[in-house]
């Protein structure tokens, strides 16, 4: 469920952050830059901010 969560949340800011760069202003990449950094470091360290604010909402694996 974690894992679903987690993947959910992530692909939300991304179209966000791409609907507000088209709509809004383009400086807002830097936000889709930032998720997608962070999913590339959680990917090779297996750490992630988002796992651990899951669990203490008490998400369940």
């Amino acid at each position: 469920m974690k894992n679903r969560l987690f993947r959910t949340v992530a692909g939300t800011f991304i179209l966000i952050s791409l609907l507000l760069a088209i709509y809004v202003n383009q400086n807002w990449l830097w936000f889709t830059a930032f998720v997608g950094a962070n999913l590339l470091q959680s990917s090779i360290t297996k750490w992630c901010l988002m796992e651990m604010i899951l669990e203490k909402l008490g998400v369940k694996d």
